[in-house]
């Protein structure tokens, strides 16, 4: 039996490589994509669903879990896992995102921050021991630091100050939690490579955070509104600086070209809201392509969604069905929408696995590029 936080690469093939992370509820197989469960549930999709499509892996989101239902609540209810009913891994974000997203309603110091609630406007301070102690609480079994996201544009010296507190944050999360910790507890715990759009700054970060010997690193402050070009160029500078012993976890990012161009640059784990928020818009992800299931051509279209998908979305119904149910506002469509684009985000991971132990991943990257990159 493996020790948790037990990371094997099993195959590479060029930089990319298909691994084994082992956590307290289980093996996760790299490289994988996470569902986004913020609240504790991934939306409008119930953890029989997730099980049957095979996700082993979850998000949950340490702010709006704090503020609701409370982490106290969740730990007196058997952590996330049992509050939820979802037996495999979690991982949850630290609430630094909300950093960056909610930067109107919070105040950055040394300590931590400030946040004045999105639901009620009450005040909140998150330190680095704090956001850990919620984390606990949730009993995820990967935690993040707590960290700040810069905005794109960002400048060279406030992308280097945000750095630093990031950096001193990461400290005292280890320090909160150290690595002597983690065979008795079962949680891991991540840092989050920051700095920007600077290639030098990415390469102080990395390797300040390789000295407080994580877990896992994380690759932050990508996606944030910056050129697919800029992403990519800071992606492929950063990653090979990352221990190749450990899981490298590439935040928020993306479409599934995103993600398998991502693979090729040797990371393992990936997140989006995308399948799920574009499920809810109509907006679905197929071998052939992108479908807009509220267009009137699939009026009285009987075929599958996707010939080549066996999720019970394609098993079922007929595209005619789908667009029926957008069209209705029928909650059915959110449901059925979200189990297919999870299901195809899932596929993609598990091809890219395939391909790597097969040494053909650089077909399957061209296969991805002609069929998104128009």
């Amino acid at each position: 039996m493996q020790h948790v936080g037990t990371f094997t690469v099993k195959a590479a093939d060029g930089a990319a490589r298909a691994g084994e992370l082992y956590t307290a509820h289980g093996v996760v197989h790299t490289p994988i994509f996470m569902p986004v469960g913020t609240v504790g549930s991934v939306k409008a999709v119930a953890p029989d669903d997730l099980e049957a499509i095979g996700a082993e892996i979850i998000l949950g989101n340490t702010y709006h879990l704090y503020l609701r239902p409370g982490d106290e609540l969740v730990a007196r209810h058997g952590g996330l896992h049992g509050f939820s009913s979802w037996p495999k891994p979690i991982l949850t974000d630290s609430g630094g995102f909300q950093v960056f997203s909610l930067s109107s309603l919070r105040t950055l110091k040394e300590e931590g921050v400030t946040f004045r609630s999105h639901l009620d406007g009450s005040k909140h301070l998150f330190t680095p021991e704090k956001v850990v102690s919620i984390q606990r609480n949730l009993n995820s079994d990967i935690m993040m630091c707590l960290d700040e996201c810069p905005p794109h544009d960002a400048d060279h010296a406030y992308a280097a100050r945000s750095l630093g507190l990031t950096s001193r944050w990461a400290a005292r999360c280890r320090e909160a939690y150290p690595a002597s910790m983690v065979q008795e507890k079962g949680n891991l715990l991540f840092g989050i490579v920051q700095g920007g759009m600077f290639k030098d700054l990415r390469s102080e970060s990395a390797a300040q955070l390789i000295d407080m010997n994580f877990e896992g690193y994380a690759i932050g402050g990508l996606s944030v509104g910056e050129s697919k070009e800029m992403m990519f160029d800071i992606l492929a500078h950063t990653a090979p600086l990352l221990p190749a012993e450990k899981p490298r976890y590439l935040m928020g990012v993306g479409t599934p070209l995103d993600i398998v161009r991502g693979i090729s640059l040797g990371i393992d784990m990936f997140d989006c809201v995308l399948p799920t928020r574009n499920a809810r818009n109509g907006t679905l992800y197929t071998s052939l392509g992108k479908v807009n299931i509220k267009r009137q051509e699939y009026a009285e279209d009987d075929s599958p969604l996707d010939p080549a998908c066996s999720c019970y979305t394609c098993r079922t119904f007929s595209r005619a069905y789908l667009r029926h149910l957008y069209h209705a506002q029928e909650l059915l469509a959110f449901r059925l929408n979200s189990i297919h684009n999870l299901t195809y985000f899932l596929g993609v991971v598990r091809g890219a696995r395939s391909a790597i132990a097969e040494g053909r991943f650089a077909d399957y990257l061209r296969h991805f590029e002609a069929l998104y990159d128009k």
